[in-house]
């Protein structure tokens, strides 16, 4: 077995000047938009629930005119 202790051999050991840019520099950009937006609705409480209301009425008003529709 292979000692994971052991230093890699020299050939496979990775290039310390080399720099890994698969990820931009602003990869914690949008932790921000979604602390914002959770602030936002946290403040604006009134209007996030006034909001959901509206969408759950939608969303029943539509089932239910499918459902009359399709009987």
């Amino acid at each position: 077995m292979i000692d994971p202790s052991s230093s890699p051999p020299a050939s496979e050991s990775p290039n310390p000047t080399s720099v890994d840019t698969s990820e931009p520099a602003s990869s914690e950009r949008p932790a921000g938009y979604v602390k914002l937006a959770m602030r936002n609705m946290v403040k604006k409480r009134g209007t996030s629930l006034k909001h959901f209301a509206l969408t759950v009425a939608g969303v029943l008003a539509a089932l239910i005119g499918i459902a009359y529709l399709t009987r």
